[in-house]
């Protein structure tokens, strides 16, 4: 059975003050974990931003998602064609903007046969969760 994290995990697994480290670090050594390849960015993108009271140098960032977190994850990518049918179906689930981030987040879970998407943002994803989709659970669950 694999699972797959979104950024908001992903993240609150490498920054150790985040509100929800511990039990993100703990998921991510559970083991069988997926995430959508886009969600690799995002990280780097919030690591280098300088927020939250952090801000890693471009080298440490991709470093620290490559030797310790990118080991322990199966990453998934969409094509372009799975990415313009979702865009398609967008409206349908009340996508727009940058909800389509989180939406493709789901997407690739699906793709990937995920039973589970584990996020610290679950209003986000349940606003577009409809029958079928892996279920929508906090890392602290």
């Amino acid at each position: 059975m694999i699972a797959f994290i979104d950024t908001s995990v992903l993240v609150a697994a490498i920054v150790g003050t985040e509100d929800h480290h511990r039990e993100c670090d703990a998921l991510m050594d559970s083991g069988d974990l997926g995430i959508y390849a886009h969600g690799l960015t995002e990280t780097f993108s919030i690591l280098t931003s300088g927020r939250r009271n952090l801000q890693m140098t471009a080298n440490l960032a991709s470093e620290v998602i490559e030797q310790d977190f990118l080991p322990l994850l199966t990453v998934t990518s969409l094509t372009p064609t799975e990415m313009m049918r979702a865009m398609r179906e967008a409206q349908n689930r009340g996508v727009r903007g940058g909800g389509v981030y989180d939406y493709l987040h789901l997407i690739a879970a699906r793709k990937a046969k995920a039973t589970r998407i584990y996020t610290l943002n679950l209003s986000n994803f349940h606003a577009l969760h409809r029958p079928g989709d892996p279920e929508i659970v906090h890392p602290g669950v």
